[in-house]
Formats: structure tokens, C-alpha cells, sequence
């Protein structure tokens, strides 16, 4: 839902610091792309770090499980241990006693001393073998010893990068909401630049001009029986007194960039005198409009951008005269400053 809000304010980065009418329109443009890929970045970010984050805490717990496992594990080992231990010593004094006894019939009959001497014989082995399995138990409990220490780490590591996954979508989530926010002002301050431009001028209405809101931008739209006569450039008074009319309402929103664009259709031009083409006749129409809107007034000049488009942005492609009429036009797009859109994209 988010990602259909951007849409159409982003793309009023289209028009934002258009200075120069053909290089720097284009320019626009690729600004307009780059903050709907930025946008979908965000988008496709936010919900990858929260796959992540699922991920690593689902991992979380499995390590936690497996670190109880251990504990418990470990805990036996030792518990055996400790039995083994007490069984050695144990082994340990029967051995020095069986020793005191041999000692002590060394002197009696062949019989008895070859039973002691077996019997102290397997209680060397059955010594040997309860020693080495001490050594096998203590190499064992080592082991898992270290087993748990690397867990312990991976688990803190863990538990690191999960509080840092949060901070980073607790960031991302906070800079789409700013982001919002400021697209909804936005598209609030313009809906109400769009019904404050329209009442001024009211009285033209229907009469070859039309106000309307497209993509988060506020268009005027003035046939070009309203502004010009047919090939020329010179403003016809009728269309000089509606954009009188349309000066007070830019001077007072000056934080609105104002791209003056003249269209024509797709005759070639054929007149003489100063003009070469369609480029040349839409150009010098956009600077004519531009200079009535600068001349004596308080709007500032580097809020302006004059653009010829010539025939190559028709509103209706048929090939008749009606058509054609549509095409022969002069529009004002007003746009609002992105600067602080662009810093929240950054």
C-alpha cells in the first residue's frame, strides 16, 4: 500500500530542479526512475530483513534447545566421572592391600601364592581398563566443554545480530512512515494549489483551459486558440489576461516549481520569418508564457523552466483535425520542492 502512495509523489522529482529546457528534462526523468527503484529498494529491504529476522531467531531457539541438550549431557559425564573416580580409588586400595597380602604369604604354598598373583593380575587390568576409560571420559567431557563455549559464542553472535536486524527495520520502518507522511502533506498542499488555481481563474473555464491533478503535479492546460494564432509565438491578449490571473496564486506558493512546456502537432512547420520548426515554434511559445510570468512579478526565476516538446507528447494520436486542435496547446506544470524527499531517499 505503501509502495502505490510513493508512486505518484516520487514522481514529482520529475520536474524538481529543471533549470534548462532540453538536457535537464531528461535529467528529470532519470531522477523520477531513480526514486521509484529507491523506493522499491526500501520496499524489497524492509521485507527481506524480516524474513532474516524470522530466520535467525527461529535459529535462536534451536541453539538454545541444543545448548539445554549439552548442559544435560555434560552434567552425566561429570556424574560419571566422579563415580569412576571413586571406583579407582577404591580399586587403588584393594591393590595396595592385595600387595600387603602377598607380602604377607609370600612364604605359603605355591597354590595360594599363584591365586594371589592372578587375582592381582586382574586387578591391574580391571585397573587399567576403569584408568583408561576415566582418560576417555575426561576427553569426552572436554570436548563437549568446548562444544558449549563455541555455542555460547554463536549464540551471543546471535543474539548481536538479531538486536541489530531490529534496529535496522525499526530505522527503515520509521523513514517509509516520515516518507509517508510527508507524501501525504504534499499531495494534501498540491490538491489545495490545484482548487486555488482553478478558482482563479474560474472565468475561464471551458474557454480553452483546463486545471487538472495528475501524478501528485497540478497542470494548467491552455489551447493554443486561447495563447497564440496559428504559427506564431506572440501571447494573445486574452491568454495574457488569464495568466494575470494566475501570477498572484504562484507568488504566494513559492515552494512550487513552475515548467511552462510548449506543445504542437504534428504538421511541419511551413512559414517563414525567424522560425525553423515545430522545436523552435513550442520553445519560443514556453519563453513567451515564462517571461509574462516573470515580468514585474515577485516569482523567482529560478523557480522557472521553459521546455519546447514540440509534436512528440500529443494528448491524442488520431491523425484528424479535432486531434490535432487537442495537441496545439501550451501547459503549466506546477510541482512541489522534493528536497526533503530526497534527503529521506539518501
Amino acid at each position: 500500500m505503501i509502495a502505490k502512495k510513493l508512486r505518484p509523489a516520487i514522481l514529482l522529482v520529475a520536474a524538481l530542479s529543471a533549470c534548462v529546457p532540453a538536457k535537464e528534462f531528461q535529467a528529470l526523468q532519470d531522477t523520477n526512475a531513480k526514486c521509484q527503484e529507491e523506493r522499491d529498494r526500501l520496499s524489497t529491504e524492509n521485507e527481506s530483513l524480516g524474513v532474516r529476522n524470522t530466520e535467525l531467531s527461529n535459529r535462536n531457539q534451536l541453539l538454545q534447545r541444543n545448548m539445554q541438550r549439552l548442559t544435560a549431557d555434560s552434567i552425566a559425564h561429570a556424574t560419571n566421572m566422579a563415580r569412576t573416580r571413586m571406583e579407582l580409588n577404591n580399586l587403588q586400595e584393594r591393590y595396595a592391600e592385595l600387595q600387603r597380602l602377598q607380602s604377607d604369604v609370600l612364604g605359603g604354598t605355591k597354590h595360594e601364592t599363584r591365586k594371589l598373583l592372578q587375582q592381582v593380575q586382574d586387578d591391574q587390568r580391571e585397573l587399567q581398563e576403569r584408568a583408561d576409560a576415566l582418560k576417555e571420559l575426561e576427553r569426552a567431557l572436554y570436548q563437549r566443554k568446548m562444544g558449549l563455549d563455541a555455542l555460547q559464542d554463536s549464540l551471543s553472535n546471535m543474539a548481536n545480530n538479531l538486536a541489530l536486524l531490529r534496529k535496522q527495520i525499526e530505522d527503515k520502518n520509521a523513514n517509509l512512515i516520515e516518507l509517508q507522511r510527508k507524501l501525504n502533506a504534499q499531495d494534501s498542499l498540491m490538491r489545495a494549489l490545484k482548487d486555488r488555481v482553478a478558482n482563479a481563474l474560474f472565468g475561464f473555464d471551458g474557454k480553452g483551459l483546463s486545471v487538472t491533478m495528475k501524478d501528485g503535479k497540478v497542470y494548467v492546460s491552455l489551447d493554443e486558440k486561447l495563447m497564440f494564432k496559428s504559427g506564431r509565438y506572440e501571447i494573445d491578449a486574452k491568454g495574457a489576461s488569464a495568466l494575470r490571473q494566475l501570477i498572484p496564486v504562484l507568488e504566494q506558493n513559492a515552494d512550487i516549481n513552475i515548467t511552462v512546456e510548449g506543445h504542437t502537432d504534428d504538421v511541419p512547420y511551413r512559414g517563414s520569418g525567424d522560425l525553423i520548426d515545430n522545436w523552435d515554434l513550442s520553445v519560443k511559445r514556453a519563453n513567451t508564457i515564462v517571461r509574462l510570468l516573470l515580468d514585474g512579478t515577485k516569482i523567482s526565476p529560478k523557480r522557472v523552466t521553459a521546455a519546447g516538446r514540440s509534436q512528440y507528447l500529443p494528448v491524442d494520436n488520431a491523425k484528424t483535425a479535432e486531434a490535432r486542435q487537442k495537441n496545439r496547446r501550451t501547459e503549466i506544470i506546477l510541482t512541489p520542492n522534493m528536497d526533503e524527499l530526497m534527503q529521506l531517499l539518501k
